[in-house]
């Protein structure tokens, strides 16, 4: 058996983890940004809008489907064919041409059952009569657009507080796709994946112990010129070297051969790639996706507030690492549960520091909304390379302005942390 694909041996403190990224030009990512161009579209024109929006691709097609109730009218063929283009999908030998496939649409708006408790929530009902007209704040009248359970997570493994494996993956997605854009590497095509495998050792990252980069690309180009470039101008300029040791794996284009890609090599759909949207599996997922999807969905909402929780624990001090969950009802304003999990790292119990979420953290829709002005154009450009931790973007779920509430409300004063707080916003990886 070839040595890379030895089962490695297991120690109790010590273990591998993987996370996998995707460029823009795959599939399923192309699906989702197509979906949220779309939702970008709409809510540029009708703040207010109800969206479920979703995209099926395959070789020559597109079909959009989904619920929209919106007062504006949006040309989705365009829409859809734009973003194919900017993705880098313009000529056919590509195995896709934003110019000339088929656009299929297929709209209804949103059902009037849902619609009920969106936008009159069980709370302002039992305040102000089925119309909802009591005296009752703006939070309160918005219900959660469905059930369902997101999470938040956060840790001190990199300097946007977010797990390495993922953090890195991300890295090398990004810097192939860019040396791709810049024909830096000029016979790259849209297409790509990349994977990280990470060794810890008592819970911390030391070193990278495999990357995969697999790259679509001319048809005629040379494997051994492909290998070079990959290695040189994305792996290298993108890992940083002390993460590399003469143990780390490398498998670049393992198949030999990524010619044929896309939707011509794969169907593309909304959603597929939940867990690269989010920690890379390090953390759990509620299941539900965020492309498409208006801000009342809290799959989309709920998960960017629980990061939000999350990331300022850890920013304050209070945990090392940090995962939330919280809970929704349909047509409910407010969370049925709200768990904290910060994995023995906690200064206080995690029961206590549930507690200081709960007071400090406005968690219902309506305030999520305003907090972070989510009825805004701003999806489309988290579509692709995640929604959490980028550092391209000034994101309000990324920022930390609630540490000093929090180490206040936990009595943690600047010059007095206990033998198990750690310092605020200290990360303990590599990178």
């Amino acid at each position: 058996m070839d040595e890379a694909f030895r089962l490695q041996p297991s120690f109790r403190n010590s273990f591998l983890f993987t996370s996998e990224s995707v460029t823009e030009g795959h599939p399923d990512k192309m699906a989702d940004q197509i979906s949220d161009a779309i939702l970008d579209a709409i809510l540029a024109k009708d703040p207010m809008a109800r969206v479920a929006c979703e995209t099926l691709l395959k070789t020559g097609l597109a079909l959009v489907a989904g619920e929209i109730t919106c007062e504006c009218y949006v040309d989705i063929p365009r829409i859809v064919r734009e973003t194919i283009k900017e993705i880098g999908y313009t000529r056919a030998k590509f195995g896709f041409d934003g110019d000339t496939c088929a656009v299929l649409t297929c709209i209804e708006e949103q059902s009037p059952d849902i619609a009920l408790g969106v936008d009159t929530s069980a709370e302002a009902k039992c305040k102000g009569g089925a119309g909802g007209d009591g005296d009752v704040d703006e939070a309160e009248k918005i219900g959660a657009g469905d059930q369902g359970m997101v999470f938040g997570f956060a840790c001190r493994e990199t300097p946007v507080l977010m797990p390495m494996p993922i953090y890195l993956a991300h890295k090398l997605s990004r810097r192939l796709a860019q040396a791709r854009k810049s024909k830096e590497i000029p016979y790259l095509r849209p297409d790509g994946k990349t994977q990280v495998t990470v060794e810890y050792r008592d819970g911390v990252p030391v070193r990278v112990d495999a990357i995969v980069v697999s790259a679509q690309h001319k048809p005629d180009v040379n494997m051994k010129v492909l290998e070079r470039d990959i290695m040189e101008k994305v792996i290298k300029a993108a890992i940083p070297e002390g993460l590399l040791d003469d143990r780390t794996k490398y498998f670049i284009n393992p198949t030999g051969r990524f010619a044929i890609g896309g939707p011509q090599g794969d169907t593309g759909v909304t959603g597929r790639k939940i867990i690269v949207d989010t920690y890379g599996g390090y953390s759990r997922h509620g299941g539900g996706c965020f492309s498409g999807k208006d801000p009342t969905k809290v799959d989309r909402s709920g998960s960017y507030a629980a990061r939000y929780v999350a990331k300022n624990i850890v920013a304050s001090g209070l945990a090392s690492k940090c995962e939330i969950q919280v809970a929704y009802v349909i047509g409910v304003a407010r969370p049925v549960s709200i768990m904290v999990d910060t994995f023995g790292t906690g200064v206080l119990p995690d029961e206590e520091i549930a507690s200081l979420v709960s007071e400090l953290f406005d968690l219902r829709p309506g305030a999520i909304i305003k907090r972070f002005d989510l009825r805004r154009p701003i999806y489309r450009r988290l579509a692709a390379y995640g929604h959490f931790g980028r550092e391209d973007l000034d994101l309000p779920w990324e920022r930390t302005d609630m540490v000093d509430a929090l180490r206040r409300a936990a009595g943690i004063e600047d010059d007095g942390l206990g033998p198990k707080a750690v310092k605020p916003v200290e990360h303990v990886g590599l990178v």
